[in-house]
């Protein structure tokens, strides 16, 4: 092979096809690369994959604390923890602004239906993290007062263990959201339509 000819169009390498092949430096053989080897060094990428990355470059969670996990939930935003590298630090208080609820704490029956109201005037697509054991399973309240998990209201997308869950496991959370976004798994009110 020339050196002249690496310049080649892409298309010129079959770059429709499973592998492509790729000019390697001067002296040296052509390599063979797939095509998910490819993208990331041409910084090729479809829009759905695009959208996915400014999705998650760009959640805005509501703020909806109802016990002492808010607390915790609060603190994500301090210096130490830093959300804002998630693009995240921006808590709406109003639901047509976010598109993240954060449930924190345990759920009353009283409360359950706000909690619905605010979820339905979220925008789409919309997502829910669960924070703690009360939000994901009633936790110690094992009475009728409490709602024994907020998957009974809303649909949840990440469950956050623990009592109180302390930031980094939030942080997690929100992480696994994210790649969960990239991967292109569906928000779970789609999933739960699609669901018998």
């Amino acid at each position: 092979m020339a050196v002249g000819d690496g310049r080649k169009r892409l298309a010129d390498y079959g770059l429709h096809s499973e592998r492509v092949l790729m000019p390697g430096k001067v002296g040296k053989f052509e390599q063979e690369m797939s095509a998910d080897e490819l993208e990331p060094r041409l910084g090729l990428t479809t829009l759905a994959k695009a959208v996915a990355w400014s999705q998650t470059k760009s959640m805005w969670p509501a703020t909806f604390g109802l016990a002492c996990c808010a607390i915790e939930m609060m603190s994500i935003v301090s210096a130490r923890y830093d959300i804002a590298r998630f693009g995240m630090e921006a808590f709406r208080s109003s639901p047509r602004q976010s598109d993240l609820l954060i449930v924190s704490g345990r759920v009353s029956q009283k409360m359950a239906a706000p909690l619905r109201q605010i979820y339905d005037q979220m925008l789409e697509p919309k997502w829910v993290i669960a924070m703690g054991v009360c939000a994901s399973s009633g936790g110690m309240f094992n009475n009728y007062a409490v709602v024994q998990s907020v998957d009974k209201i809303v649909p949840v997308d990440i469950y956050v263990p623990f009592c109180p869950p302390r930031p980094e496991a939030l942080m997690e959370g929100i992480v696994r959201l994210h790649e969960a976004v990239l991967a292109g798994v569906p928000p779970a009110y789609e999933i739960r339509e699609v669901a018998p």
